[in-house]
C-alpha cells in the first residue's frame, strides 16, 4: 500500500462528527479526518512497518496520517534529528503522547530526550518530555531504577508549571513511576510531599492526585502481586 493509497483511505474511513468530539476534547480539530485510534491501529497492522512510508505520512500534516505514522515507524530507524523535528511539530495531546507512547520511548534516544524536553518551553515539547517519563516505566520493563530516580527530581524541578496540558503530564510521570515498584513507590510519594511544599497551585494539584492515588489500597495490592 503506498501514500496516495493509505491518504484516500484514511480520508474514507473519517468522520466529520468525530472531529467534534475529539475537539471537545481538546484534539486538535486541524487536518483532522476524525479517525478513531482503534481503527488507526487496526489500519496499521495491516500496513506494516514501513520507516520511509511513516516519514511521508508525518510530512503530510494530516492528524490521522501522523497519528498512523507512529504506529507504522521502525524505532530502530528513528534518528535523534528525526525525534527532534517530530516533537516540533506537536500541536495537540493526543498526538504526543501517542507518538511518545507508540514509537519515541522504544528508541534508544528515548531517556536522554524525556531529560531534554523537560527543560523546554515549548508546551507540547515539554509535555513530551514528560509524556515519555509517563511511558518508560511502563514499557521498559528491564530499565534500571535510577532512571526513574532522576525523573523524580526533574519532576519537583518542573512542578509549578500550571499549564494544563503539561501539569496533567507531570502528574501521570509522577503516578507511572510510582506504581512501578515498591521502592519506587515510596519514592514518588516523598517527592509529592516535597512538592506540596512548593508554593504553586501547580504543584499541589500534581502532588494532591499523585498521593491520592499512590497511597490507595488499589495501588499497594498491585504491586504485592508485582512483587510476587
Amino acid at each position: 500500500m503506498n501514500y496516495c493509497e493509505i491518504i484516500r483511505r484514511l480520508k474514507k474511513m473519517g468522520d466529520l462528527k468525530n472531529v467534534e468530539g475529539m475537539a471537545r476534547f481538546g484534539i486538535n480539530p486541524e487536518n483532522n479526518y476524525g479517525n478513531s485510534v482503534t481503527s488507526l491501529r487496526n489500519f496499521a497492522k495491516k500496513i506494516g512497518k514501513n520507516h520511509e512510508l511513516a516519514l511521508q505520512l508525518w510530512d503530510s500534516g494530516i492528524h490521522d496520517a501522523r497519528m498512523l505514522a507512529a504506529y507504522i515507524d521502525d524505532p530502530l530507524m528513528v534518528t535523534e534529528d528525526q525525534m527532534d523535528t517530530w516533537v516540533k511539530d506537536f500541536n495537540s495531546w493526543d498526538l504526543c503522547d501517542n507518538s511518545c507512547g507508540h514509537l519515541f520511548d522504544k528508541t534508544s534516544f528515548a531517556y536522554k530526550k524525556a531529560e531534554d524536553w523537560s527543560k523546554r518551553k515549548e508546551t507540547f515539547v515539554k509535555r513530551a518530555g514528560f509524556s515519555l517519563m509517563a511511558w518508560l516505566p511502563v514499557h521498559d520493563k528491564k530499565a534500571d531504577d535510577k532512571h526513574f530516580e532522576k525523573f523524580l527530581k526533574i519532576i519537583k524541578r518542573e512542578s509549578n508549571d500550571d499549564r494544563n496540558y503539561v501539569r496533567k503530564a507531570l502528574n501521570w510521570a509522577l503516578r507511572n513511576i510510582g506504581k512501578r515498584n515498591h521502592i519506587l513507590n515510596k519514592k514518588a510519594i516523598k517527592t509529592a510531599r516535597d512538592i506540596q511544599k512548593i508554593n504553586s497551585k501547580a504543584a499541589r494539584w500534581i502532588a494532591n492526585d499523585a498521593i491520592r492515588e499512590l497511597t490507595s489500597e488499589k495501588v499497594k495490592n498491585m504491586l504485592d502481586k508485582k512483587k510476587n
